[in-house]
């Protein structure tokens, strides 16, 4: 694997993500899998509904600084229609649609976001006994997104909720302290423990690299925080799986390149060696080896599906074929590939290949 030092110092600044990605409609395929795993269903508002809004106010945050996001308005009939539905949706995501616990929640407010490729709107669902809330996200359905969240549900230690239905995706609300508030008011705190931090954050650009998963900058992942014997656990989950193997340049698929991430890296320069950081890369690998053996027949589903895509454009994938290949010393290897789907399919058997052999070794020893 390569040296993450080497790397830090580099800290490739040209690795930008970019401008402006394409929605890749979801094909048959693809359809027909989010189907047979419960993943496609009949919902009553549809992304396109909620773009029927009459005007918009500028959110801003807690210290009065603008945001990304704008609160949305609806004339009165548009609002009673969403209002209901949107309580619908929400007892979907989290009740398997049982609506007998939603007579006490209501929209408290719909906000939409201008930045991104996907657009997104988000929920905020409300208690109407306690004013305890709750998001969900209402975006268009992309094909590379699907694919993103897909591979993170399978390989990744998070579990996904999500819903599709034709050209509309429904996500739940991902909670965490996003990265760059964690940098800003977390990553300085007496009580904040930078080994164990960094530790993670070598685990996550892991995932992210063996996955193919780009663009994730500081506000694109969140750090959540579990209190733990004497001490405190840290993991690091992506919240945007816009940039799932559509960018050409390898470096977008590790996070360490990110300028926005430097403090992250700055804390593994400074606190772990070049053994230590090969011994969490090997130890997230193998993780990712149990789960991918676990889940094989749907992976090779997904895969399958994903090769036969196009989902990103045909310079985008000769680049990226060939600064795998240079990164691996195996250019023959990754030049076979005429999709990104199968691009992914040969990462994870390169970067995996070692642990898959392993494996029926550990369960032999389970077994015992």
């Amino acid at each position: 694997m390569n040296s993450f030092f080497g790397n830090i110092a580099l800290a490739d600044q040209m690795s930008r993500p970019s401008q402006k990605k394409p929605i890749f409609p979801v094909d048959d395929a693809l359809r027909k899998y989010l189907v047979k795993y419960g993943r496609e269903v009949n919902l009553p508002v549809t992304y396109r509904d909620l773009q029927r809004f009459t005007y918009t106010v500028p959110l801003k945050d807690k210290k009065g600084n603008d945001t990304s996001w704008e609160k949305v308005s609806y004339d009165m009939r548009e609002w009673e229609f969403l209002r209901e539905n949107l309580v619908r949706i929400y007892a979907i995501l989290k009740t398997e649609g049982d609506m007998s616990f939603s007579k006490h929640l209501d929209v408290a407010r719909i906000d939409f976001c201008y930045f991104g490729n996907s657009q997104p709107f988000r929920i905020r669902i409300v208690n109407k006994f306690n004013d305890n809330y709750d998001h969900y996200y209402i975006k268009q359905a992309d094909a590379s997104r699907v694919y993103g969240l897909e591979l993170e549900h399978l390989l990744s230690p998070n579990r996904m909720t999500y819903f599709t239905n034709n050209a509309t995706l429904i996500e739940e609300h991902i909670p965490g302290i996003p990265g760059d508030i964690f940098i800003n008011e977390y990553l300085n705190n007496s009580n904040t423990n930078l080994i164990r931090l960094a530790k993670e954050f070598v685990k996550f650009n892991e995932r992210c690299f063996v996955q193919l998963l780009g663009d994730m900058r500081s506000y694109n992942f969140v750090v959540n925080i579990t209190p733990d014997i004497e001490d405190v656990q840290y993991r690091i989950r992506a919240i945007d799986f816009d940039q799932q193997s559509y960018e050409g340049r390898k470096n977008l698929y590790l996070p360490q390149f990110f300028k926005d991430n430097r403090p992250f890296v700055d804390i593994v320069q400074k606190h772990l060696d070049q053994s230590s950081i090969a011994q969490y890369q090997t130890e997230e690998r193998t993780m990712m080896t149990f789960r991918l053996v676990s889940a094989r027949y749907r992976m090779k589903e997904l895969l399958d599906i994903m090769s036969g895509d196009q989902i990103s454009k045909p310079e985008k994938l000769e680049q990226l074929k060939r600064e795998l290949g240079e990164h691996f010393q195996n250019p023959a290897y990754f030049s076979k590939s005429k999709t990104m789907g199968q691009l992914v399919k040969r990462q994870l058997k390169q970067t995996l290949q070692k642990n898959l052999l392993l494996v029926p070794k550990m369960k032999n020893r389970q077994d015992d």
